[in-house]
């Protein structure tokens, strides 16, 4: 069965941790005029709010028909639970032949190995096997592997020992048991496919939210910003941190406050660095970042929430990047940015 499920792997490695808390800020209540599409992809849910363009009509099952066709195709490119995806042909090959690929999935790869370069590997879509050897797969056994079992999986792991060519479009690698995973970058570049879809419609006010990561594009109706809320980073319940106007631009938040062991009082996050090969221990709960891409912000907030608070802070600037940090500190939190003042909604 060709089931949705790029969620559950990323759900190992960050918790994406950014809610459409809309209905708790004020003002902001949805005008009638909005049309509104939901449904289910990769292990969660998709919502769109949007505004036709004015005197324009708007069939709203002819685009979610297109919405979903486009879903399907990108989960069959880039879900490791199909056993016939593309991803799936790519990883069972033993061959360190060039391995066509579609130009989408050449993306995203592309795009994925771009951040793992400029983070020095603190995001890597190759770490499957230390997934799989600290048990943070389908059945969460939370292992405690030894040095010399970490050395070994290290072993197959590595975004160096993956190619990329873009003409024709093609991968490679240099092990033959190396795997990749998308999930945490895909969900982003599917947001950002929808977006395209929506402006090949015509449609330019939008807000396009798969699992929290989102694309906010022009205004509502009434000529106000799109409004989103960071979620505080408690295990207990639901709130906001912080509330956010958005024009033209993405947001992914990773978080490792939810997905998390404890052994010998130290806390381990599901969220693995490659380079380590172990789990983080570090005090950034959350990291929200702002892009003009939702998948560049996705895979960006991966690989600095890999990082830490500082590592993070000063990648952030020295890549030009817009983020929102949240930082354990004894019973409470304190939190970081570089945004936009006109960004916050004010109390």
């Amino acid at each position: 069965m060709n089931k949705f499920s790029l969620l559950p792997f990323k759900s190992l490695l960050t918790l994406t941790a950014l809610v459409l808390l809309t209905t708790q800020l004020s003002g902001c209540s949805e005008p009638v005029e909005a049309t509104k599409i939901t449904g289910p992809t990769m292990g969660t849910s998709y919502h769109i709010t949007l505004y036709p363009a004015e005197g324009k009509t708007l069939d709203s099952k002819v685009l979610q028909n297109k919405i979903d066709s486009s879903l399907v195709r990108i989960n069959q490119q880039m879900s490791t639970w199909i056993e016939d995806s593309e991803i799936s042909h790519f990883n069972n090959s033993q061959s360190t032949e060039w391995f066509p690929v579609s130009p989408e999935f050449l993306k995203v790869t592309q795009a994925a190995q771009n951040i793992s370069q400029l983070s020095d590997g603190a995001f890597d879509i190759t770490l499957g096997p230390l997934i799989t050897l600290w048990g943070f797969g389908k059945d969460f056994k939370n292992n405690n592997p030894s040095d010399d079992a970490i050395f070994e999986a290290k072993k197959s792991v590595g975004y160096q020992n993956l190619e990329v060519r873009e003409n024709p479009p093609a991968l490679r690698k240099s092990i033959p048991v190396l795997r990749i995973n998308l999930s945490a970058i895909a969900k982003g570049y599917a947001v950002d496919a929808i977006a395209d879809e929506l402006a090949a419609s015509g449609i330019s006010d939008y807000l396009v939210e798969i699992g929290g990561e989102i694309r906010a594009s022009g205004r509502k109706i009434n000529g106000s910003l799109w409004r989103i809320a960071i979620e505080k980073p408690s295990t207990k319940e639901r709130a906001i941190e912080r509330g956010l106007v958005l024009e033209d631009i993405g947001v992914a938040t990773s978080g490792s406050y939810r997905n998390y062991f404890e052994r010998d009082g130290k806390r381990y996050s599901h969220t693995i660095n490659a380079v380590t090969g172990k789990p983080i221990t570090h005090q950034l709960a959350s990291i929200s970042v702002l892009h003009k891409s939702a998948m560049m912000a996705d895979g960006f907030a991966t690989a600095i929430m890999v990082l830490g608070e500082e590592k993070g802070k000063q990648f952030i600037k020295e890549n030009g990047l817009l983020g929102y940090t949240i930082t354990r500190s004894g019973e409470g939190f304190t939190s970081w940015d570089n945004l936009p003042p006109a960004t916050y909604i004010k109390p």
